[in-house]
């Protein structure tokens, strides 16, 4: 991984000791982790946006227009997932990590596997 952005839901202070969110979609923010040359270079915050039950594509086209090109993620469902996909946004399945770096650390040692149909629930969750 020469040059990324990693989203990750998480509890709002962000940061890498933030705690990670169970489910994409409804957290307090993404943390954002800009990784360059396999080394964290920065970490910042970004809100998540409102939205309504079965709303779940606007923090798909939120993560996509501020650069993530990865999400660690604890829960989504299928129509999300998909979103991802096509905005060319990988997605890893990163629940039971105790905080962000820790899903960073294990990201970047391979350690994650990617988000497939057997994560997803069936939405709102």
């Amino acid at each position: 991984m020469e040059k990324v952005r990693i989203a990750v839901p998480s509890s709002n202070p962000g940061g890498l000791e933030a705690e990670v969110g169970a489910h994409f979609g409804h957290c307090d923010v993404y943390t954002i982790i800009d990784v360059e040359a396999g080394s964290v270079a920065q970490v910042s915050t970004l809100p998540n946006v409102p939205h309504a039950q079965g709303g779940c594509m606007a923090p798909v086209q939120h993560l996509a227009s501020n650069g993530v090109n990865l999400l660690i993620a604890g829960g989504m469902g299928m129509r999300p997932l998909m979103g991802f996909n096509q905005v060319g946004i990988q997605v890893y399945y990163g629940a039971g990590a105790p905080n962000v770096g820790t899903a960073v650390d294990a990201l970047l040692k391979g350690a994650l596997v990617p988000f497939t149909q057997e994560y997803t629930c069936g939405g709102g969750q």
